[in-house]
């Protein structure tokens, strides 16, 4: 004789109908969200308005020295219009006059690059916004092989955000017949890393000292700098080796 099976039967639960209770469950639930929004976004604007403090103050301290140095620029040509002055008045002393107008002369040079420098940074153009390559400047210590090197990076742009990334220094020449090319960590014991770390927002110096090996003579240096993040790039600039000689 078959069986008759009937449908699964499930226990029944009787529960207080209590619509109070789960309102009050409800606008607990609403203003921990609404408290968690209001708190996030209070943080938010507080952090933003820190960075603008810091960005302006930043900002200020860079149009400081920017005046500084005009300041410094044209007190120094009014010394060399009156030096020049002096020298008709007394040809005696014209030797030492010349020889202090071209030093104040090179001292002008220096502080227009500098106002450029800032300038730059500050307000660049159109074509030359990002990261830049800007100096590489390469000295001799007056000992035979050792150099002093210097490389500036910058990141021109009207709003600066922190920029990472990497920049190899490599120098191209000859070892005899054959072509050589020498990373800047084969020469400098500064650094210890073919791709030297970039942080920075507004610029970054690459400096130390180089001992370049017997034998190798330099024709080049070449440069390529990456940016990581959203902003992804790479850039690079060749320059040819020329090494200026110690300041006096």
């Amino acid at each position: 004789m078959s069986s008759v099976k009937g449908s699964k039967q499930y226990r029944l639960e009787v529960k207080p109908y209590r619509p109070v209770y789960r309102f009050l469950i409800r606008l607990t639930v609403l203003l921990l969200v609404a408290g968690f929004v209001y708190a996030a976004h209070w943080y938010g604007k507080t952090q933003a308005l820190s960075y603008q403090e810091q960005a302006l103050e930043e900002r200020d301290q860079f149009e400081a020295a920017l005046q500084e140095r005009q300041i410094e620029a044209e007190t120094l040509r009014q010394e060399v219009a009156n030096l020049r002055l002096g020298s008709k008045v007394d040809q005696a002393a014209s030797e030492d006059v010349r020889n202090e107008v071209i030093a104040l002369k090179a001292k002008i040079a220096e502080l227009e690059e500098d106002i450029g420098f800032y300038r730059g940074l500050m307000s660049p153009s159109a074509e030359s916004k990002g990261l830049t390559i800007g100096s590489l400047n390469v000295i001799s210590t007056g000992v035979a092989r050792h150099f002093n090197y210097k490389l500036v990076l910058q990141q021109l742009t009207s709003n600066h955000q922190l920029l990472t990334g990497s920049v190899t220094f490599t120098i191209v020449g000859r070892q005899g017949e054959l072509p050589m090319r020498l990373a800047l960590k084969d020469v400098s014991s500064s650094v210890n890393d073919i791709n030297i770390r970039l942080g920075f927002k507004y610029f970054q110096n690459v400096e130390g000292e180089l001992v370049l090996p017997e034998g190798f003579e330099p024709n080049s240096i070449e440069i390529v700098a990456k940016v990581r993040g959203s902003s992804s790039a790479a850039i690079e600039k060749k320059f040819g080796w020329l090494a200026e000689a110690p300041a006096n």
